[in-house]
């Protein structure tokens, strides 16, 4: 599975090493996806914000910085990307003027839709080695997972993971410890159990 050289009867260890596997198929996706998503404003994590921001009522930078996983700073300058050409706007909280909510325009999520689809195909492609069914099996099953790990052992910053695997596809994910733990102890929501399921 490595190599040409693989032979059937001498099995690789590799072959049998979930963090192998995982960041293999990991690193295939973010390369895909930052294909598809080349010119959309903010890249990759500009669409993670548009989709936050298009599956769920209109909420402050604060929320969706922590249902993310971005970091708020970055988060800032995301909202500014997608500002620009009109895809989210910024409005008053009826309930804390000291606030401003994020809400998709009609130009954005038709944006939205549309790159959607294309991630879609990206899907579709790197799961091309799976039949309908395997395929539905493998979502299903890492939804699973991936609700269950966040759960326990929230990530701060999932840009991190992005880097890191960039970086490196076998070495371990740094987790937050003390006050950052703290910080990012949140649950899966139902939102985001819905986009894992995308």
């Amino acid at each position: 599975m490595t190599g040409a050289t693989h032979r059937p009867d001498r099995p690789d260890p590799l072959d049998d090493d979930l963090g192998w596997m995982l960041g293999i198929v990991f690193r295939g996706y973010v390369r895909a996806a930052e294909h598809a998503l080349t010119d959309f404003p903010g890249g990759p994590r500009g669409y993670q914000l548009l989709t936050a921001a298009a599956n769920g009522p209109a909420r402050n930078q604060g929320a969706i910085a922590e249902e993310i996983g971005i970091d708020r700073t970055v988060l800032t300058y995301l909202i500014d990307d997608l500002e620009r050409p009109g895809f989210v706007a910024r409005r008053a909280d009826p309930g804390d003027r000291r606030n401003r909510l994020i809400e998709v325009t009609d130009t954005g999520r038709a944006a939205w839709e549309q790159r959607r689809l294309a991630l879609r195909q990206v899907e579709s492609h790197l799961l091309g080695a799976l039949t309908p069914t395997e395929s539905a099996t493998l979502r299903s099953l890492l939804q699973k997972v991936a609700c269950s790990t966040q759960a326990v052992d929230p990530l701060r910053d999932l840009c991190e993971v992005v880097t890191q695997v960039q970086a490196d596809p076998a070495a371990p994910v740094a987790r937050p410890t003390g006050a950052a733990a703290a910080r990012s102890g949140r649950t899966a929501t139902p939102r985001a159990r819905r986009r894992s399921a995308d």
